[in-house]
């Protein structure tokens, strides 16, 4: 059995058990339930939402919040000695599935 959860303007396909990393919730640890559900399979059917799936919802644990690795974003324009250096690093909520309600 498996969902298809949509939250920080991304979707990820998830099963009980999974641990993913997410846009930054702004939740302390505990649980957390994600209720934009867009597809579950149960029983080798897949029910599809129009937009979600009514009365599905997907509980899950806060285990952890934090940022990654940072990506650097170099800008350069030739002949002209136009040269930015910046860092960027994402935060993120790090959460394992408990349960798919359906």
């Amino acid at each position: 059995m498996y969902a298809i959860i949509a939250t920080g303007g991304k979707q990820y396909k998830v099963s009980e058990g999974d641990i993913i990393k997410v846009e930054k919730l702004g939740v302390a640890e505990g649980t957390y339930t994600f209720d934009q559900v867009l597809a579950v399979s149960k029983d080798d059917k897949l029910v599809v939402g129009n937009p979600t799936v009514a009365d599905a919802t997907v509980t899950a644990t806060v285990l952890e919040e934090g940022k990654d690795k940072k990506v650097i974003v170099y800008k350069f324009k030739r002949k002209t000695g136009y040269h930015k250096k910046n860092g960027h690093r994402q935060q993120y909520t790090k959460v394992k599935i408990e349960k798919i309600n359906a």
